[in-house]
């Protein structure tokens, strides 16, 4: 029975941790004799979630082969692609003087779109068999155009966002070297200087994936305490959350498209679709209407649900190929 548990869990980490964060915050929030023990961990759990994503990273850059870490060409035509739908939506928005739930809807859209590729990407990508340097070569990609796109695009679309390009471009750039470049130098230290503790990393399988599935009980925690405090009509919570499934699938497809025609689908696919979500909700919270980070934290389940379907598929495959 136990061994059975264990299976499962394996075999479905990230509903597993999708559903265990939902009834975790459900149960503290609805559960008044638990309170003292929510306010006691919520600063915990921010705490700890940078905290798994830079040993998630970190874990998994130990596996990277630095020497091979070049742009590509799906790199460049999906940031082409990227840039075609933020102004495709911040047009829309300018051209059409969009204003109350109509604007953050679009607001909302815009932050999936403009976010840059998740850094827990390539974590998915080499589970699906993808190349994993490619993909980390893409998440810093993305997150440079990210940081320009950002101070440059959130002004025109809403007036009475007042924000300095430099400083914004810094302070998304500070983010952008703690959550990638610390791990990675911390890496390149331990497998160029610590052979034994590099091995004993490597030799761990889907230790990346697993610290992943326990950090996004933690974020999915978060997520729903987010939509819980919208502080709008159920109709209109769940609008945003079809409209992102939508958009979600849309960006999977044309990622996938797209990196077909260089034999990279698996990870070009996750480089267009599978979005640092957390980073989204920051800018939206940052820049925007706080209400418009509701799309963002929808679409960090949808795409976790994707990627869960993709899984396993791919682990239906190899049993067969086995």
């Amino acid at each position: 029975m136990f061994r059975a548990i264990i299976q499962f869990l394996k075999d479905w980490t990230l509903p597993s941790a999708i559903v265990t964060g939902t009834v975790l915050y459900l149960v503290f929030a609805n559960v008044p004799a638990l309170d003292p023990a929510a306010r006691f961990f919520d600063p915990i759990f921010e705490f700890i979630y940078p905290f798994f994503m830079g040993m998630i990273l970190f874990t998994t850059f130990c596996r990277v082969d630095f020497h091979r870490m070049r742009p590509v060409s799906w790199h460049w035509w999906l940031t082409v692609l990227q840039l075609l739908l933020v102004a495709l939506v911040a047009g829309s928005i300018v051209l059409m003087g969009l204003e109350g739930n109509n604007l953050i809807m679009m607001e909302g859209i815009l932050t999936c779109i403009i976010a840059p590729g998740a850094a827990a990407a390539a974590v998915v990508t080499g589970k699906l068999g993808g190349n994993l340097e490619s993909m980390t070569t893409y998440t810093f990609l993305s997150n440079f155009v990210t940081a320009f796109t950002v101070p440059l695009v959130f002004p025109l679309i809403d007036q009475s966002v007042d924000i300095s390009f430099w400083q914004s471009f810094l302070a998304i750039l500070y983010k952008v070297c703690m959550v990638l470049l610390v791990p990675m130098l911390a890496a390149y230290v331990v497998k160029h200087f610590m052979h034994r503790l590099h091995a004993w990393i490597v030799s761990i399988e889907d230790l990346s994936f697993y610290m992943w599935g326990m950090s996004l009980s933690i974020v999915t925690g978060s997520t729903v305490k987010y939509i819980a405090h919208a502080g709008t009509t159920v109709g209109f919570v769940l609008a945003i959350a079809l409209i992102s499934f939508l958009l979600c699938i849309v960006q999977f497809a044309l990622g996938r498209y797209v990196g077909h025609f260089s034999h990279a689908t698996i990870e070009s696919g996750q480089g267009l679709g599978q979005k640092n979500t957390a980073f989204a909700v920051w800018i939206a919270y940052t820049y925007l209407n706080p209400l418009c980070s509701v799309g963002p934290g929808c679409y960090i389940l949808w795409q976790n649900a994707i990627n869960s379907l993709e899984i396993y598929h791919q682990r239906r495959l190899n049993a067969k190929s086995s």
